[in-house]
Parts: structure tokens; C-alpha cells; sequence
């Protein structure tokens, strides 16, 4: 067996993940680099394959075809709905003869997506429950492919078991150990335990807060976070604008909820949220959004956006722009580009962490300074993590008892972190942990 890594082994973002049995290739994931797109969602035209290459938004599997292993490529296997594990799909599957496979939200996602951008593939996609399995035939072998419930910032994310003769590959990209989560179920522990027991050969490994001495708190405290500013802080005439990730249909949820709670209207801004909600609906996953207006085209935007702006009171405005994205809603409402006005005592609530990349860390800083201009009230990081820190890895790693430790999602510095975790707990560096730099592989 070997394990490729092709991306998001020097940075966070665009993972992809080959693994190679004899004749056969499986891929694991297909996800843009954020940050070299930002901007890129606002604009009319969608870049071409090429483009997306010029920019490095795409994981470079070309690695693949210069070492003449792009034809073995049976299967890609999508591990959750975030756009750097799904989003380069449109570009890359085209490139191999193979089927698309994820839980029925992630598939969703991508059929939207695509559908919003006018883009297709002619790989035939393919839907498993979570928790359920699927059966791809290679060349000489048959694969048995898991979706093992796992909880993290989107619903129906999974741990992907793959069966090989060589053993199971576990694939852990992105996870968070759960158990009070506010959508979806905890993670499944006893599938884990009787993978475990047949024997994992290898896991490869979340390892964003690897370096944080800490175990990430559930959704629930994100959503006492929440509760906490909204009902202790007087708002009662105040505007109220919360931004957070458009994927996180539990937070989704939960401002839903609160909404009602506090006889406001809320309405959803943007794009973005507008097609991980229409996912959700497809899907039989948000109950809620008969409890919310949703506005994307420009007239009825500016139209509504202006009422609420003379009756603040009553609305909850939920956007995007949350890292200060150029042209995101929240960002147009900064530079008074929108007819929602912010002033004094209005609040802005960021649902959110800005994920760790200093496009991401500038932009939300300068936003930060034009909306503190306005003189309105921030409440910043009401939010808890979608990835394990430190203490989660352990306890997954204790949980699987794989023989082989491979880190990913991240630069060194977070891959080490997690490699000397496993040292901790009697892996070896090099023999028993492999840390992978895109364009490299390991034989097991």
C-alpha cells in the first residue's frame, strides 16, 4: 500500500488524499485553497480548470499523471460538504473515469454548487447513508467503503474506513469528538472500536489544532456562547447582524431558534447561505427554514435591507463575511456599499473563527477597524471549533489504535504537533509516523 498526499500537507486547505493498492487508486477528498479565491465567489464568470491551477486553488494531482497512476483512479470519496474537501470537484473529476461518492448532504451540496455556477461532471455521483457503506470493484479487488458518523462543523461528516487486503485505511479528515451535538448524532465510538479490532493499518489524521493543549468544546457551548449575548446584553433597539460559516447548519439552527426566541425576523444574507440552506431542505435537514427569509438576488436584497434598517428592532440579519471576505455581505455593509445602515450600540456578532491564514487574518482586521467607525458593538469568536485539538487526537488515536500515523491538514508546524502527540503515546517518528509533504507518498 502506498499513501499519496497531494494536498493540504503544506497548508490548510485543497486536501487530497491518494491511496494506491496494487491497481487500483482511491482518492480521498478534492478541496480549493481558500485563500487563493477569495473574491472569486462574487464575481459573474467561474475560472476554467486552467485558471484554477494559476491561481494554486486546486490540489495539484497532475502528481498523478507524472507518475503515470492517474488511470488507476477507481473512486473518489468526498469525507464532508466543506469547499476545501468538495469544492474542486468540478475541476478535477472530469479528469478521471470514476464515480463521486459521499453522505446525501455532501452530494447535495455539490449538485448545488455546481448547478449555481453552470458547471457539470461527467462522473456519475453517488450517495451513501451516513453510517452506511458502498462497494467499489478494482481491478483485481473489492473495497468496501465506510461512512462512519463523525461530528464537526457541517452535518453528515464522516470518517472514511476504506477496506483493503493491506487493512483499513481510516480517514479523519475533519473531525471534532462530540457528544452533545446540536444537529446530527454523536460520533459513532463503537463502529470505531470494531474497526479497531479488525485491525486499522493506517489513519490519516486532522491535525489543524494539533499544537493547542486542549479539547474542543461541543456545540452546545457555542450555542450558550450565543445565547449568552443575545440575551443578556440589551438589544432591545439595537440592530442585531450575526455572521458565520454558511455550511454550519446547526449554528444555522440555533439563531433560528433564538430568533423566535426574541420576536425578531431572520433573514439570511448571501449567497453562500443560500445554497448550503437549499442543500439542507433537499435533504430533509432544516426544519427551520420555515422560520426564516432567505434573500439572494440584488433588488429584493437592497429592497428588504432597507426596511430592515428603519425597523433594526425586529430583524436578525445572518451573513456571510465573517474573515472579512472582499465583497461578502458583511464586508459591503462595512464600506456602507448596502442600504443596511449600522451605527451606534448596533451589535455584530461573529459566529466564527478566522481560520488561521494571514489573507484571512488582514482582511478581518481591516474590517474590523471600518466597523468600529460605525461606533457599533463587536462580540467576536462566539463560536467553539469544528477540529479536535490536542486532547481529541489523543483520544482518537487511543480509540483506533492504528498502526500507522499519517498527519494532515496543515503546515509542519501543525503536522509535527500531531506526529510528536503520537510519539507520546509510543508511535515512532519515520517508521511509525510519516509526515508528508504534498508530492510525496509512503509505502506501508
Amino acid at each position: 500500500m502506498k499513501i499519496h498526499a497531494i494536498g493540504g500537507y503544506n497548508e490548510v486547505g485543497k486536501n487530497m488524499t491518494a491511496i494506491e493498492i496494487g491497481d487500483d487508486i482511491i482518492l480521498l477528498d478534492c478541496g480549493l485553497f481558500l485563500p487563493a479565491i477569495v473574491g472569486v465567489a462574487e464575481r459573474e464568470k467561474i475560472p476554467t480548470e486552467r485558471g484554477m491551477r494559476t491561481l494554486g486553488a486546486l490540489p495539484d494531482d497532475l502528481y498523478l499523471e507524472k507518475k503515470g497512476l492517474k488511470n488507476k483512479v477507481i473512486a473518489m470519496i468526498i469525507s464532508h460538504a466543506h469547499l476545501d474537501h468538495v469544492g474542486a470537484i468540478p475541476y478535477n473529476a472530469p479528469r478521471y473515469n470514476c464515480p463521486v461518492i459521499g453522505t446525501p448532504f455532501t452530494m447535495e451540496v455539490l449538485k448545488v454548487l455546481m448547478r449555481d455556477s453552470n458547471q457539470r461532471i461527467p462522473n456519475k455521483i453517488i450517495s451513501v447513508p451516513v453510517d452506511g457503506h458502498t462497494i467499489i470493484h478494482g481491478k483485481k479487488n473489492a473495497y468496501k467503503i465506510e461512512f462512519v458518523n463523525m461530528t464537526h462543523s457541517t452535518i453528515q461528516s464522516a470518517v472514511v474506513a476504506i477496506h483493503t487486503p493491506e487493512g483499513i485505511v481510516l480517514y479523519t479528515n475533519d473531525y471534532k469528538l462530540d457528544n452533545t451535538p446540536i444537529a446530527g448524532d454523536r460520533p459513532n465510538y463503537k463502529r470505531l472500536k470494531e474497526l479497531s479490532r479488525i485491525g486499522i493499518k493506517a489513519i490519516v489524521a486532522d491535525c489543524l489544532y494539533a499544537p493547542d493543549d486542549r479539547k474542543t468544546p461541543s456545540e452546545k457551548i457555542a450555542r450558550g456562547l450565543l445565547e449568552d449575548v443575545l440575551f443578556t446584553t440589551d438589544n432591545r433597539k439595537s440592530g442585531l447582524v450575526i455572521t458565520t460559516f454558511s455550511s454550519h447548519i446547526a449554528r444555522l439552527k440555533t439563531i433560528a431558534e433564538f430568533g423566535k426566541r426574541l420576536n425578531r425576523e431572520v433573514i439570511f444574507v448571501g449567497r453562500s447561505l443560500s445554497k448550503y440552506m437549499e442543500a439542507a431542505r433537499n435533504v430533509g435537514k432544516a426544519d427551520f427554514a420555515k422560520d426564516i427569509q432567505i434573500l439572494t438576488f440584488r433588488k429584493h436584497l437592497e429592497k428588504t435591507l432597507g426596511r430592515v434598517s428603519k425597523n433594526k428592532k425586529d430583524f436578525i440579519v445572518v451573513c456571510t463575511g465573517h474573515q472579512g471576505e472582499p465583497g461578502s455581505v458583511l464586508d459591503r455593509i462595512s464600506r456602507d456599499k448596502i442600504p443596511l445602515k449600522l451605527g451606534k450600540d448596533d451589535q455584530v456578532i461573529f459566529s466564527s473563527k478566522t481560520i488561521p491564514t494571514p489573507i484571512n487574518e488582514l482582511n478581518k482586521e481591516q474590517m474590523a477597524k471600518r466597523l468600529k467607525k460605525l461606533n457599533v458593538r463587536i462580540f467576536d469568536n462566539v463560536h467553539v471549533s469544528g477540529h479536535g485539538g490536542r486532547e481529541d487526537l489523543r483520544d482518537l488515536l487511543k480509540l483506533t489504535s492504528p498502526e500507522h500515523v499519517i498527519p494532515s491538514h496543515g503546515d509542519l508546524k501543525k503536522r509535527t504537533a500531531g506526529g510528536t502527540l503520537a510519539e507520546e503515546l509510543g508511535y515512532k517518528m519515520n517508521k511509525t509516523i510519516h509526515l508528508l509533504n504534498n508530492g510525496t507518498f509512503v509505502t506501508l
